[in-house]
């Protein structure tokens, strides 16, 4: 069973048809990069799996669940973790309270049980502050933890964001361009950051990034809308050389697709 089926799904905004019938599938253990120029339809996709958008027609399956729909403050509780091409960060707040927060949609206990600071309350604090110290260790974030977010480059934040969603120990990740504004050399780090998430934490990685080099060289899979609509789907070396991905995506010559 795929971890994530997209099922022909239709998005509509008045008479535009945004995304046209798109399906594909992502394999539990699996990094899948879905790729397209700009306006194909990719982002609005992703919207739409992590509840932001409803589709017209079509469904949204994880683990087999039928999750068309669901509100998004729903979709942490269900294993789905998601960082924003823009970045959502407290800005005036710690790296570690940042992070700690997005602890806080997993949690069990209720506003009642935190009021009165009852046990469960206490362990689910301790079990946060825990996972916190790991994630810093791991994303390399243990020396600005104390900063405010606001203090760091933007390369930093966007470890941060991934911290935060990470926290809520989800089994698909979500990862809208996580490249964008990065230089050479911290896309080449973030890669191998990607590669060691998916071995640590035992979880997917679906991500949308304009950084042909970083999909290509870290997914297992990739998926390529054009216009709305799915028009490749396979290995990298497949998407690579597909005559119509390199028409519509990386241009009308061989040196473009080598390029990628």
């Amino acid at each position: 069973m795929a971890l994530l089926e997209v099922d022909d799904i239709v998005i509509r905004f008045g008479g535009v048809t945004a995304v046209a019938g798109v399906s594909f599938e992502v394999a539990e253990h699996q990094i899948c990069g879905l790729i397209g120029p700009n306006g194909a339809g990719k982002t609005t996709t992703f919207n739409c799996i992590s509840g932001i958008y409803r589709p017209n027609s079509g469904r949204v399956l994880f683990q087999g669940r039928d999750i068309t729909g669901e509100p998004r403050h729903r979709m942490t509780g269900l294993g789905i973790g998601r960082t924003f091409q823009n970045l959502a960060l407290f800005r005036s707040m710690t790296v570690r309270d940042n992070v700690l927060a997005g602890a806080h949609a997993s949690g069990r206990s209720g506003f009642i049980a935190s009021a009165l600071n009852l046990p469960l309350v206490r362990r689910e604090a301790q079990e946060a502050e825990a996972r916190a110290r790991e994630l810093l260790a791991l994303l390399n974030l243990e020396r600005v933890a104390e900063l405010p977010v606001a203090a760091l480059p933007f390369g930093w934040q966007k470890r941060v964001e991934m911290a935060r969603a990470l926290i809520s120990r989800p089994k698909l990740l979500l990862l809208d361009e996580p490249a964008g504004g990065l230089n050479h050399g911290e896309v080449d780090e973030l890669a191998e950051l990607l590669v060691d998430i998916r071995r640590n934490f035992d979880l997917s990685i679906l991500l949308v990034e304009h950084h042909m080099s970083l999909v290509m060289r870290v997914s297992d899979k990739v998926a390529v809308l054009d216009f709305g609509k799915k028009i490749a789907d396979g290995t990298p070396d497949e998407v690579r050389n597909d005559p119509e991905v390199i028409k519509a995506y990386l241009g009308a010559g061989d040196e473009h697709a080598q390029a990628a």
